[in-house]
């Protein structure tokens, strides 16, 4: 199948892009539809947002209000009820707009899916009503200490009277100074490693709850990212994800179901600096040709362009897997890294090509 891929600037107008996978007619009209509210806007506000590290709170709410938030929640909750393949397809395009504003949006997401992998009606019910409305998630895992090593977490959470007090910071936490709910990963039996570890609903607002550094990060930074202090917050006993000591298993199983939407996004950001290239090469001259006759610069777009093709064939592919019921976490983790790499490629060539011009934040391809 073939469709257009509208770029920056009237050179790209009717570029196209070939992939061998037929979307169905619902997933094209999302895909379009999501394309057109990036472009309207997300990019018009990516620069401003950029500077100043902040997420546009405003653009998030009408994101929200369009369902872009609760895509995946299922209807009898007020979701769409959609697939992975819908979610991912907007992924790309919004991070092809902006990759931290896509970020956002898809953390939202991340910290729903355990909570409609093990939580109860009401905490799903809860969770579902914060998304719909505009608000934002956080999952809340990753602490100074324990990064891949997820299982070497120090916060803790201490049964007693019918509730739990949690204990512990967590860094690096997506939507952290936003959220309206949080998921939080704390040992409940400290001496039984991953088995000792389970997942707590926590929301916004509880006392010893509060935001800690905000880091102030090179990139994707239309998304907000900050620690997460838990100063003995005590929660009901009902605010515990499934059961004791699965929290761990929790975890893995939603970072497996939500790798796709990183490899995604990198997709969606690699063809941004496709569109940005390809522009600045048609219209930069030297002696007395534009680059893009330059035969050096064609063979950087074309590696660029085979790199975008085979990254969106791998995530499109384990889309349709996880939407058929087939979650392999190995592919997903492949298609992940495969579509991270050649995003980092994409967008270092292109800052080559725009020469000089690539390191000023007067041009796009800088962001």
């Amino acid at each position: 199948m073939t469709w257009t891929y509208p770029a920056s600037g009237k050179q790209g107008e009717n570029r196209r892009t070939e992939m061998p996978h037929i979307l169905s007619e619902e997933n094209r009209e999302i895909q379009e539809m999501a394309r057109e509210f990036a472009e309207a806007k997300i990019r018009p506000v990516s620069k401003e947002y950029d500077l100043k590290g902040e997420t546009p709170l405003s653009v998030y709410k009408e994101a929200a209000g369009l369902g872009y938030t609760s895509l995946c929640i299922p209807e009898e909750f007020g979701g769409a009820g959609l697939g992975t393949f819908a979610n991912i397809l907007v992924a790309e395009e919004f991070a092809r707009a902006d990759a931290g504003f896509s970020v956002a949006v898809q953390a939202s997401t991340l910290a729903m899916k355990p909570i409609l992998l093990a939580g109860t009606k009401e905490q799903k019910q809860y969770a579902a009503d914060a998304l719909i409305n505009g608000g934002m998630g956080s999952f809340c895992l990753t602490e100074p200490d324990a990064g891949s090593d997820a299982g070497a977490i120090r916060t803790k959470a201490v049964k007693k009277d019918g509730e739990y007090i949690i204990t512990g910071r967590k860094c690096f936490i997506t939507n952290a100074p936003h959220a309206d709910f949080y998921v939080v990963f704390a040992k409940t039996e400290p001496d039984a490693g991953t088995k000792g570890i389970s997942a707590f609903l926590v929301e916004r607002g509880r006392e010893g709850l509060s935001i800690g550094k905000h880091e102030d990060k090179m990139g994707i930074r239309l998304s907000t990212t900050a620690d997460v202090i838990l100063e003995e917050v005590h929660v009901p006993e009902d605010h515990l994800l499934g059961a004791e000591g699965k929290g761990f298993k929790l975890a893995m199983q939603t970072l497996d179901r939500t790798r796709l939407e990183c490899a995604a996004m990198a997709a969606g950001l690699s063809q941004r600096a496709i569109d940005l290239s390809v522009d600045y090469a048609k219209t930069r001259v030297t002696f007395g040709k534009p680059i893009a006759k330059l035969q050096a610069i064609q063979f950087m777009l074309a590696d660029m362009e085979i790199r975008n093709q085979a990254a969106r064939s791998l995530v499109y592919q384990c889309a349709a897997m996880i939407d058929s019921g087939a979650v392999d976490g190995k592919m997903n983790a492949v298609a992940k890294t495969f579509s991270s790499e050649a995003a980092m490629q994409n967008t270092l060539d292109a800052v080559q090509i725009f020469s000089g011009y690539g390191y000023s934040r007067e041009y796009e391809v800088k962001n």
